[in-house]
Protein backbone atom coordinates (compact mmCIF):
# COMPACT_ATOMS: atom_id res chain seq x y z
CA UNK A 1 0.00 0.00 0.00
CA UNK A 2 1.35 3.38 -1.03
CA UNK A 3 1.02 6.01 1.71
CA UNK A 4 3.49 8.56 0.32
CA UNK A 5 2.58 12.09 -0.71
CA UNK A 6 2.03 11.18 -4.36
CA UNK A 7 0.79 8.28 -6.40
CA UNK A 8 3.51 6.05 -7.78
CA UNK A 9 4.15 6.03 -11.52
CA UNK A 10 2.50 2.62 -11.64
CA UNK A 11 -0.60 3.92 -9.84
CA UNK A 12 -0.74 6.98 -12.09
CA UNK A 13 -0.68 4.74 -15.17
CA UNK A 14 -3.89 3.04 -14.04
CA UNK A 15 -5.92 6.25 -14.37
CA UNK A 16 -5.78 6.78 -18.17
CA UNK A 17 -6.16 3.04 -18.84
CA UNK A 18 -9.41 3.12 -16.90
CA UNK A 19 -10.58 6.49 -18.22
CA UNK A 20 -10.20 5.58 -21.89
CA UNK A 21 -11.82 2.19 -21.32
CA UNK A 22 -14.74 3.91 -19.59
CA UNK A 23 -15.24 6.59 -22.24
CA UNK A 24 -14.55 4.30 -25.20
CA UNK A 25 -11.54 6.14 -26.66
CA UNK A 26 -9.71 3.04 -27.82
CA UNK A 27 -6.96 4.87 -29.72
CA UNK A 28 -5.87 6.66 -26.56
CA UNK A 29 -6.36 3.42 -24.62
CA UNK A 30 -3.73 1.69 -26.75
CA UNK A 31 -1.18 4.32 -25.74
CA UNK A 32 -2.26 4.17 -22.09
CA UNK A 33 -1.94 0.37 -22.03
CA UNK A 34 1.59 0.56 -23.42
CA UNK A 35 2.53 3.20 -20.87
CA UNK A 36 1.02 1.07 -18.10
CA UNK A 37 3.13 -1.94 -19.04
CA UNK A 38 6.24 0.23 -19.21
CA UNK A 39 5.38 1.70 -15.79
CA UNK A 40 5.46 -1.78 -14.26
CA UNK A 41 1.88 -3.07 -14.42
CA UNK A 42 1.86 -6.78 -15.16
CA UNK A 43 -0.29 -8.33 -17.87
CA UNK A 44 -2.51 -9.95 -15.25
CA UNK A 45 -2.90 -6.70 -13.31
CA UNK A 46 -4.14 -4.95 -16.44
CA UNK A 47 -6.44 -7.87 -17.25
CA UNK A 48 -7.85 -7.57 -13.74
CA UNK A 49 -8.32 -3.80 -14.10
CA UNK A 50 -10.26 -4.30 -17.33
CA UNK A 51 -12.34 -7.13 -15.83
CA UNK A 52 -13.09 -5.08 -12.69
CA UNK A 53 -14.42 -2.31 -14.90
CA UNK A 54 -17.38 -4.29 -16.21
CA UNK A 55 -19.08 -3.76 -12.84
CA UNK A 56 -18.93 0.00 -13.40
CA UNK A 57 -18.83 0.52 -17.17
CA UNK A 58 -20.68 -2.57 -18.41
CA UNK A 59 -19.51 -5.56 -20.42
CA UNK A 60 -19.23 -3.67 -23.77
CA UNK A 61 -16.61 -1.20 -22.53
CA UNK A 62 -14.78 -3.87 -20.54
CA UNK A 63 -14.65 -6.27 -23.48
CA UNK A 64 -13.54 -3.50 -25.86
CA UNK A 65 -10.72 -2.77 -23.44
CA UNK A 66 -9.72 -6.43 -23.27
CA UNK A 67 -9.70 -6.76 -27.08
CA UNK A 68 -7.58 -3.61 -27.33
CA UNK A 69 -5.16 -5.02 -24.77
CA UNK A 70 -4.92 -8.29 -26.69
CA UNK A 71 -3.89 -6.32 -29.78
CA UNK A 72 -1.30 -4.33 -27.83
CA UNK A 73 0.24 -7.51 -26.39
CA UNK A 74 0.33 -9.13 -29.83
CA UNK A 75 2.11 -6.12 -31.32
CA UNK A 76 4.64 -6.02 -28.49
CA UNK A 77 5.34 -9.73 -28.82
CA UNK A 78 5.93 -9.24 -32.56
CA UNK A 79 8.51 -6.62 -31.61
CA UNK A 80 10.21 -9.11 -29.29
CA UNK A 81 8.89 -7.50 -26.10
CA UNK A 82 7.94 -9.99 -23.41
CA UNK A 83 5.94 -8.32 -20.66
CA UNK A 84 5.76 -9.72 -17.15
CA UNK A 85 2.64 -11.88 -16.81
CA UNK A 86 2.35 -11.56 -13.03
CA UNK A 87 0.47 -13.53 -10.42
CA UNK A 88 -2.86 -15.24 -10.96
CA UNK A 89 -5.74 -14.77 -8.54
CA UNK A 90 -5.79 -17.15 -5.57
CA UNK A 91 -8.87 -19.40 -5.42
CA UNK A 92 -11.62 -18.25 -3.07
CA UNK A 93 -12.27 -20.40 0.00
CA UNK A 94 -14.95 -22.96 -0.78
CA UNK A 95 -16.83 -22.10 2.42
CA UNK A 96 -16.97 -18.33 1.89
CA UNK A 97 -20.29 -16.69 2.79
CA UNK A 98 -20.43 -14.15 -0.01
CA UNK A 99 -23.33 -12.18 1.44
CA UNK A 100 -21.51 -11.73 4.75
CA UNK A 101 -18.10 -11.14 3.15
CA UNK A 102 -19.48 -8.59 0.70
CA UNK A 103 -21.41 -6.73 3.39
CA UNK A 104 -18.24 -6.44 5.48
CA UNK A 105 -16.15 -5.23 2.53
CA UNK A 106 -18.72 -2.55 1.69
CA UNK A 107 -18.82 -1.45 5.32
CA UNK A 108 -15.02 -1.26 5.43
CA UNK A 109 -14.90 0.85 2.28
CA UNK A 110 -17.65 3.12 3.59
CA UNK A 111 -15.90 3.55 6.94
CA UNK A 112 -18.84 2.12 8.90
CA UNK A 113 -18.10 0.52 12.25
CA UNK A 114 -21.37 -1.42 12.06
CA UNK A 115 -23.37 -2.65 9.08
CA UNK A 116 -26.59 -0.57 9.00
CA UNK A 117 -29.99 -2.16 8.40
CA UNK A 118 -31.16 -2.24 4.76
CA UNK A 119 -32.81 0.91 3.46
CA UNK A 120 -33.55 2.79 0.27
CA UNK A 121 -32.65 0.88 -2.89
CA UNK A 122 -31.79 -2.19 -0.79
CA UNK A 123 -35.43 -2.50 0.24
CA UNK A 124 -36.89 -1.32 -3.05
CA UNK A 125 -34.80 -3.69 -5.22
CA UNK A 126 -33.15 -6.23 -2.92
CA UNK A 127 -31.71 -8.25 -5.82
CA UNK A 128 -29.32 -5.42 -6.72
CA UNK A 129 -28.10 -5.37 -3.12
CA UNK A 130 -27.48 -9.11 -3.38
CA UNK A 131 -25.52 -8.61 -6.59
CA UNK A 132 -23.48 -5.81 -5.00
CA UNK A 133 -22.59 -7.83 -1.92
CA UNK A 134 -22.13 -11.30 -3.39
CA UNK A 135 -20.65 -10.45 -6.76
CA UNK A 136 -18.99 -7.03 -6.71
CA UNK A 137 -17.76 -6.91 -3.12
CA UNK A 138 -17.18 -10.68 -2.81
CA UNK A 139 -16.45 -12.39 -6.14
CA UNK A 140 -14.56 -9.39 -7.56
CA UNK A 141 -13.02 -7.63 -4.56
CA UNK A 142 -11.84 -10.93 -3.07
CA UNK A 143 -9.60 -11.57 -6.09
CA UNK A 144 -6.10 -10.73 -4.87
CA UNK A 145 -4.48 -9.72 -8.16
CA UNK A 146 -5.37 -6.16 -7.08
CA UNK A 147 -5.68 -4.93 -3.50
CA UNK A 148 -8.63 -2.84 -2.30
CA UNK A 149 -6.70 0.41 -2.71
CA UNK A 150 -5.93 -0.36 -6.35
CA UNK A 151 -9.53 -1.38 -6.99
CA UNK A 152 -10.79 1.90 -5.56
CA UNK A 153 -8.30 3.83 -7.71
CA UNK A 154 -9.71 1.94 -10.71
CA UNK A 155 -13.25 2.71 -9.61
CA UNK A 156 -12.82 6.45 -9.08
CA UNK A 157 -10.97 6.72 -12.39
CA UNK A 158 -13.93 5.13 -14.16
CA UNK A 159 -16.61 7.15 -12.37
CA UNK A 160 -14.75 10.42 -12.97
CA UNK A 161 -14.61 9.64 -16.69
CA UNK A 162 -18.35 9.05 -17.13
CA UNK A 163 -21.31 11.39 -16.84
CA UNK A 164 -24.12 11.08 -14.33
CA UNK A 165 -22.09 9.15 -11.76
CA UNK A 166 -21.42 11.92 -9.25
CA UNK A 167 -23.23 10.16 -6.42
CA UNK A 168 -21.17 7.01 -6.86
CA UNK A 169 -17.96 9.03 -7.22
CA UNK A 170 -18.74 10.75 -3.93
CA UNK A 171 -18.95 7.39 -2.15
CA UNK A 172 -15.87 5.94 -3.81
CA UNK A 173 -13.63 8.96 -3.27
CA UNK A 174 -14.33 8.45 0.42
CA UNK A 175 -13.79 4.71 0.04
CA UNK A 176 -10.46 5.30 -1.71
CA UNK A 177 -9.31 7.37 1.25
CA UNK A 178 -10.59 4.69 3.62
CA UNK A 179 -8.24 2.21 1.91
CA UNK A 180 -5.31 4.47 2.79
CA UNK A 181 -4.96 6.89 -0.10
CA UNK A 182 -4.05 10.27 1.34
CA UNK A 183 -5.60 13.61 0.43
CA UNK A 184 -2.37 14.44 -1.42
CA UNK A 185 -2.63 11.24 -3.43
CA UNK A 186 -6.26 11.96 -4.32
CA UNK A 187 -5.21 15.44 -5.42
CA UNK A 188 -2.54 13.72 -7.53
CA UNK A 189 -5.32 11.59 -9.04
CA UNK A 190 -7.11 14.82 -10.03
CA UNK A 191 -3.89 16.17 -11.54
CA UNK A 192 -3.41 13.04 -13.66
CA UNK A 193 -7.03 13.29 -14.81
CA UNK A 194 -6.37 16.86 -15.93
CA UNK A 195 -3.10 16.05 -17.69
CA UNK A 196 -4.07 12.74 -19.31
CA UNK A 197 -7.86 12.66 -19.65
CA UNK A 198 -9.50 16.08 -19.72
CA UNK A 199 -9.97 19.44 -18.02
CA UNK A 200 -13.72 18.97 -17.49
CA UNK A 201 -13.35 15.54 -15.92
CA UNK A 202 -10.73 16.91 -13.53
CA UNK A 203 -12.80 19.96 -12.58
CA UNK A 204 -15.92 17.90 -11.94
CA UNK A 205 -14.01 15.38 -9.83
CA UNK A 206 -12.28 18.17 -7.90
CA UNK A 207 -15.62 19.76 -7.03
CA UNK A 208 -16.94 16.47 -5.68
CA UNK A 209 -13.70 15.86 -3.79
CA UNK A 210 -14.05 19.19 -1.98
CA UNK A 211 -17.47 18.11 -0.72
CA UNK A 212 -16.07 14.76 0.39
CA UNK A 213 -13.19 16.41 2.24
CA UNK A 214 -15.54 18.88 3.94
CA UNK A 215 -17.69 16.02 5.24
CA UNK A 216 -14.66 14.08 6.46
CA UNK A 217 -13.37 17.16 8.29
Amino acid sequence: MNTSQALSTKQQSIIPIVAFTANGDLDKLRTALTEGLEAGLTVNEIKEILAHLYAYTGFPRSLNGIHTFMAVIKERQAQGIEDEIGAEASPLPTDINKDDYGAKVRAKLAGWEKIPPPGGYQVFAPIIDTFLKEHLFADIFARDVLDFQSRELVTISALASMTGTGGQLTFHLGAAMNTGLSEAQIQDFIAVLKAKVGQQEAEDAAAILQKVLSRRA
